[in-house]
């Protein structure tokens, strides 16, 4: 099951001011999230050791990596069985909660650059859900 496609994000109806690749921006955040909180599969970290490296160490961000290894697309077999239970729980929501965060700023939610420091302001949110998340699954 695919979570999300950068192509259903910058097909269609996209800014035309915005770089293609931005269709998969926000993707890769959630992506960076996931290798940064170890809730990969092992098939990604058998077959991506290197670069899961790269993004836990700030030198590849989570959108490089979605192209450079997932084509663009975010599956459950991208995620160990937690990382699909939290994914499965709120990858949904996390699109409304990042397009309302992003809008402060940019004119929609696929203007926003692919930079650290804003992985970091959307992470916050994403770290206070997954707190929730794991407190009401106890």
């Amino acid at each position: 099951m695919a979570y999300d496609k950068a192509k259903w994000h910058s097909e269609g109806d996209f800014p035309k001011d915005a770089p293609a690749e931005n269709g998969g921006t926000h993707i890769g955040i959630f992506l960076a999230w996931a290798i940064l909180h170890d809730l990969v599969s092992d098939e990604l970290r058998a077959d991506a050791a290197e670069d899961l490296t790269a993004v836990r160490e700030r030198q590849m961000t989570g959108r490089t990596f979605l192209f450079k290894h997932l084509d663009g697309v975010l599956t459950e077999d991208d995620f160990n069985e937690q990382g699909n239970a939290f994914a499965r729980h709120y990858y949904n929501k996390y699109m409304g909660e990042f397009d309302r965060i992003v809008r402060k700023q940019f004119p929609t939610a696929y203007h926003i650059g692919d930079l650290w420091k804003n992985y970091d302001a959307i992470a916050k949110i994403i770290d206070k859900r997954y707190a929730e998340w794991r407190t009401a699954a106890r």
